[in-house]
């Protein structure tokens, strides 16, 4: 039954912070304004439910063209291109505050996989790209959970090492939490990611996930 009120959910979550979250919208608009770049939005490309393509709203926290510069989708530990705002704000994950528009207007849920740029999506094995979008992108989701802590997981690998890591490692295992959401996609469900990611924020080596979905893909060795 939530499966078919899922859309309801993220309607009225969604209309809800907005209205909740316009002073700090408008806060930070107005600091992005006068710093940086002084840009505030940027619209990219990514992959969404049934493997459709749209773009996603976010808060702008990189310089300009950053994809092709350093490690390109790839963001590090001290990333040299993300500008001093962008950079509590990416901590924060405010920069992600926007998305709560692509979710109002249905192409987004507030729980599900992220939406990945098709060079990112290109790096989940073939049978894991077939059916990962079978449930729309989210706002957060329990990849974003389990990798809270990615930008340390990846710090002092060469890009020519990182592009291993996520093709052989990072993917491969967030693409199986994926298909665990679906498998166990339900309200409770929902409530448990949506409160655990505002909880890793503050606790990112939390074991909370793991005790809480006592049956997740076995964790691999690099997150031990």
């Amino acid at each position: 039954m939530y499966r078919i009120n899922k859309r309801a959910f993220d309607f009225l979550a969604s209309l809800s912070a907005l209205l909740i979250l316009s002073p700090l919208f408008c806060a930070i608009i107005v600091i992005l304004l006068f710093t940086g770049e002084h840009q505030v939005f940027f619209l990219q490309r990514r992959v969404g439910h049934r493997n459709r393509r749209f773009h996603v709203l976010k808060f702008v926290t990189m310089v300009k063209n950053s994809p092709n510069i350093g490690t390109g989708i790839i963001t590090v530990r001290n990333d040299p291109r993300v500008l001093p705002v962008g950079r509590f704000l990416r901590k924060t994950k405010l920069n992600e505050l926007p998305q709560i528009v692509n979710v109002l207007v249905g192409q987004m849920s507030v729980v599900g996989p992220r939406p990945l740029a098709e060079s990112g999506f290109e790096k989940y094995p073939a049978d894991i790209q077939a059916c990962i979008y079978n449930v729309k992108p989210g706002l957060t989701g329990i990849g974003s959970v389990i990798f809270r802590d990615e930008e340390n997981i990846i710090h002092g690998r060469t890009p020519e090492e990182l592009r291993t890591f996520y093709s052989e490692k990072i993917m491969p295992y967030k693409g199986a939490l994926e298909l665990w959401y679906q498998e166990n996609l339900s309200f409770a469900t929902d409530m448990k990611i949506i409160f655990l990611t505002a909880w890793v924020i503050f606790f990112p080596k939390s074991e909370l996930p793991y005790k809480w979905f006592k049956n997740l893909p076995e964790r691999p060795e690099f997150l031990k």
